[in-house]
């Protein structure tokens, strides 16, 4: 039941009676002063001119025929609004709808697609660190929200398996004496394990690798024959790569475990590389590839394209660079590269499931390279023209200084040291209310704490890291969501209640209701914008209306015994939505706080 298309199309019916034939831009919204009304439109406001009538004249016409509907109060307010108040009875009738609904009220897409998401972005060799925080965050709830409006998904990780980074840590761990036994003549290699080459290991070959590539010009050049190396399945480097990435999905797959993260594939680029040879060869038989410098490229800048450069301050005036670049999809040593991968990747998953969209989630440094590769895949036809491919870029997580999060030393901060700040604080938190020794408890409300302090953002801004701020149990956070649930599963169990109707007979219960309604609507406004901050504040603003009404009323004594029964549907209608609306957010609900 929705009841602003309701409300929209008797205020459009009686507009057309008033002699307004195009109500084309008509729309109704929630009230932005909810003590007046409900619902309200500016509608006579846009279109007074036009009809050569005062907004307040044009507001009273509507209302004239809208004055006998029983479900809805309208009115005329100056300077031209007309407001909605939403009758009692109508309230109880849609709580109790959605009580018994299976969806809880949340509207259901009329034409269900297939989503494919990209998100998660670990590289093999090398630890998760608070970097990669964002990404499996955001994009396991933007999966979610398209599962809770019905669409269906399927999302892969993408692990970063096959690019210089493998090169450059099996080189380094070659000169460091790692892999002696693989390259002795004549050793069986599938069954030699990489002797104390362990996770600690590798976060530091790795790390040196990197630094020494940009100084040492003959290692650099090195790493890349071993890329091209594993690349082509030549041995050992392959077989070297392989426990390697055996040994780091291990790892990666708990640590995603611990943020509620879920993946139907644990693919990589490397699962894209029988694909490559073909959409290189795609892009030159259709003439869109060119040589350049030894390299192959194409062209996907756009007349009159520029490229805007951030800008350091919001007074400084806006500087463009040059137009979009080509794409690199070949190097000049026969190499491939992410743009190669990603195009190749994109023709492997169309191949294999025909998505309607593919959602990439990474961030905002990655803007320009999506564009090249959505261009690449639109002129090759390798993506379908109904096709539609989305790059939601996300910000950076920062220290309460506004620099990326670091550790005191300023190094880059492990995602499990990470998880364990929070797990920590968790507990300190739940010793104050008597709760000793559950780590499981603490990790929820910990992890549950993080997520609710990241997606609370535009997913576009940056934002600050605050575990204290995140975790208190007070204000627009995970754990006041987390402890209303907690509440309400006391009530519900005291009272032994199972089954009933809602009655509103309150203000604060008429408030629960409506909070509930812009709950309800929150679901579409995340899924149309990819971000998660209108369900995250929506979520806190009716457990803050619950509380109100649980500190006015007393609902385990009330002695009537239907008011009571009322009261508890209600408790009920409250728990599952925000059960429901945690779980959309990748969080988990708690029984007890």
């Amino acid at each position: 039941m929705n009841l602003k298309d309701k409300i929209t199309e008797l205020v459009k019916k009686s507009a057309q009676k008033s002699g307004i034939v195009d109500t084309d831009r008509l729309v109704v919204s929630f009230s932005n002063v909810p003590n007046l009304c409900d619902y309200q439109t500016n509608f006579a406001l846009l279109v007074a001119k036009q009809l050569g009538k005062k907004p307040i004249d044009v507001a009273n016409a509507i209302v004239e025929n809208l004055q006998s509907d029983e479900n809805f109060e309208f009115s005329a307010v100056m300077p031209g609004f007309v407001n909605v108040k939403v009758k009692t009875p109508q309230l109880d009738e849609f709580a109790n709808a959605v009580l018994k609904d299976k969806n809880l009220g949340v509207e259901q897409v009329k034409e269900p697609r297939l989503v494919f998401f990209d998100y998660g972005g670990a590289n093999v060799a090398k630890e998760l660190h608070v970097g990669h925080l964002r990404s499996p965050i955001v994009g396991e709830a933007l999966k979610r929200v398209h599962i809770a409006m019905g669409d269906k998904t399927l999302a892969d990780v993408h692990l970063g398996d096959f690019g210089l980074q493998m090169g450059l840590t099996i080189l380094q761990l070659k000169e460091d004496g790692y892999l002696d036994a693989f390259f002795k003549k004549g050793a069986d290699i599938a069954l030699l394990p990489i002797e104390n080459v362990t996770l600690d290991v590798l976060n530091d070959e790795y790390p040196k690798a990197s630094k020494r590539k940009d100084v040492d010009k003959e290692f650099k050049a090195l790493a890349d024959e071993y890329t091209l190396h594993i690349q082509q399945h030549t041995e050992p480097f392959y077989t070297i790569y392989k426990k390697i990435k055996d040994l780091s999905v291990k790892e990666i797959k708990k640590n995603y475990d611990l943020l509620n993260t879920t993946f139907d594939f644990y693919l990589g680029e490397s699962d894209a590389y029988p694909y490559i040879d073909e959409t290189i060869k795609i892009f030159v038989d259709k003439h869109l590839a060119r040589e350049s410098e030894g390299a192959l490229v194409v062209d996907v800048a756009q007349e009159g394209e520029h490229i805007p450069i951030p800008k350091k301050s919001p007074d400084e005036p806006q500087r463009y660079k040059n137009p979009m670049p080509p794409a690199i999809i070949k190097k000049y040593n026969g190499g491939d590269l992410y743009a190669t991968t990603d195009i190749a990747t994109i023709l492997m998953r169309n191949r294999d499931f025909h998505p309607d969209e593919i959602i990439y989630v990474t961030d905002n440094r990655q803007s320009t390279h999506f564009k090249q590769v959505f261009r690449c895949c639109k002129l090759a036809k390798i993506s379908p023209k109904e096709q539609k491919l989305t790059h939601v870029a996300f910000g950076t997580m920062n220290g309460k200084d506004g620099k990326p999060f670091k550790t005191r030393a300023g190094g880059v901060v492990r995602l499990k040291e990470v998880v364990g700040l929070l797990i920590d604080g968790a507990e300190k938190k739940l010793a104050s209310n008597g709760i000793v020794g559950d780590r499981e408890l603490a990790r929820k409300i910990g992890v549950g704490a993080m997520k609710f302090g990241d997606l609370s953002n535009t997913v576009d801004k940056d934002y600050v890291f605050d575990i204290d701020k995140f975790l208190s149990f007070d204000g627009k956070t995970g754990p006041y969501i987390q402890y209303t649930i907690a509440r309400i599963n006391s009530i519900l169990s005291k009272a032994n209640f199972k089954d009933g109707v809602v009655k509103i007979e309150s203000e604060e219960e008429r408030k629960i209701v409506i909070a509930l309604l812009k709950l309800i609507s929150s679901y579409q406004v995340c899924y149309d914008s990819y971000s998660l901050n209108s369900l995250c504040l929506a979520t806190f603003d009716l457990a803050s209306a619950f509380s109100t009404f649980y500190n006015n009323h007393k609902i385990l004594t009330e002695s009537d015994a239907e008011r009571k029964e009322n009261m508890l549907a209600l408790c009920k209608l409250v728990k599952a939505s925000l059960e429901k609306a945690l779980w959309t957010l990748g969080i988990d609900s708690v029984e007890k706080m």
